[in-house]
């Protein structure tokens, strides 16, 4: 196949035109129905396809050298599983977030570090989807679509991190354009991305409320004064790319401002309603593969005379990470839904984020439990799946402050009156 904007495979093309999934085949009187469509199987066949033939073989590959993917990206760009969220209007697919989830749940079966690095152009994206202008689209979103490059979210800086209200860099406008200055901290696709969205402060009053004080920018990776720091050497997922960011008098046209200034707030938060879906749908996958492995293990791994999965210590320990990978599911599944409706799922999205990292990390765990002395060794793929999954419990929001936003909203529902 090829990209579905451009050479798309007829029978897919003609799936995305027609829209023959609208979002209302999703709504049952009694609430959500979370049967696939038939887009929505294709999708998801080409993803599992995909990561079978071209992701698991070379997984391992990457996590030792920590280079950047660049003929995944370049092919998954051509197959069409990227970039998902482009607008139709633009030559991109539109699809909501529920297929998406799909997607991303399939490719982090393979590795969750060519997957984030693929998701992490979609974070970058997100906020132009969301908050940009029509020649901020078209020159920005279309240069995605016209060939294999990746965005990035610069957000994060070295004291400010689930505190996105700490954010210290500064934009100051002058004339018909915002000087920014300042430090990035955890950027993925810091080094490789072709454009950035950057929050950055442009009240300096340290009493303006955040729902004022920050401006989102779009801005060019060769703008002189951006300087992308050393790839950093990370735990798990090292075939992303993660940086830190230098701004040094780095000048931006305001037209490359989103929305106005002091809208940059709204915009980053808005960015993780749409986002944390996948990401939990990427813990989903890794808990899934560390399933399969540990069951595959427990099935020919004897001991006492019999495979180890006759052993109730051992099946006990199957059956939750089954439970766990279940309910996780139904999670992302839920809070993409949510959206897909057109409702805000701020609570849905943190239970989902922080409930599938949890777990993933939990199963993943207990896999390298089941593999015993074999599970901490790097030639068994338990020990890799093991360090990928502890971001997840940090990025996009940390598990704790998932559970302050969910505390928030649920606290905020009760002083309004509603009940369940």
């Amino acid at each position: 196949m090829a990209f579905l904007n451009k050479l798309a495979a007829p029978a897919l093309r003609q799936l995305v035109a027609s829209r023959t999934y609208a979002a209302v085949s999703h709504v049952s009187p009694t609430g959500p129905c979370f049967a696939l469509t038939e887009e929505q199987q294709q999708f998801q066949e080409l993803a599992r396809k995909f990561t079978r033939e071209e992701i698991i073989p070379v997984a391992a590959q990457y996590d030792k050298t920590g280079e950047y993917p660049w003929p995944i990206i370049k092919k998954a760009w051509e197959l069409g599983l990227m970039n998902n969220h482009v607008p139709a209007e633009l030559g991109g697919l539109d699809l909501d977030v529920f297929t998406t989830c799909l997607t991303a749940e399939e490719l982090a079966y393979g590795c969750t570090g060519i997957m984030t690095a693929l998701e992490a152009s979609g974070l970058g994206q997100t906020p132009v989807i969301l908050s940009g202008n029509k020649e901020q689209k078209k020159k920005y979103l279309g240069r995605l679509l016209a060939e294999p490059l990746v965005a990035a979210y610069c957000v994060t800086e070295p004291g400010a991190g689930s505190d996105v209200a700490g954010i210290k860099t500064r934009a100051e406008k002058k004339g018909d354009e915002y000087v920014i200055n300042g430090q990035k901290m955890w950027i993925t696709n810091g080094g490789v991305a072709n454009w950035y969205f950057v929050l950055a402060r442009t009240n300096p009053d340290p009493k303006c409320p955040p729902s004022k004080a920050f401006t989102g920018f779009i801005v060019e990776r060769d703008t002189p004064g951006l300087t992308p720091g050393r790839k950093e050497l990370n735990m798990g997922q090292r075939a992303s790319d993660t940086r830190g960011i230098t701004f040094e008098d780095v000048r931006v046209p305001k037209e490359n401002v989103l929305i106005g200034e002091g809208a940059g707030f709204k915009i980053a938060m808005g960015t993780f309603d749409k986002t944390r879906p996948p990401v939990a749908a990427g813990a989903v996958g890794l808990a899934q593969r560390c399933l399969d492995e540990a069951l595959k293990y427990a099935l020919e791994r004897k001991a006492f005379g019999v495979p180890i999965a006759h052993h109730q210590a051992v099946q006990f320990m199957l059956a939750d990470m089954a439970i766990g990978v279940e309910t996780s599911r139904l999670a992302w599944r839920l809070s993409a839904w949510e959206i897909d409706q057109g409702r805000r799922n701020s609570y849905y999205a943190s239970i989902a984020k922080c409930h599938a990292a949890d777990v993933a990390n939990k199963i993943a765990s207990d896999a390298v439990q089941i593999f015993g002395g074999n599970g901490f060794n790097s030639d068994y793929p338990v020990e890799k799946l093991m360090r990928d999954a502890k971001i997840y419990q940090i990025y996009e929001g940390t598990s704790q402050i998932q559970r302050l936003i969910i505390s928030r909203n649920m606290y905020e529902a009760a002083k309004g009156g509603a009940t369940r």
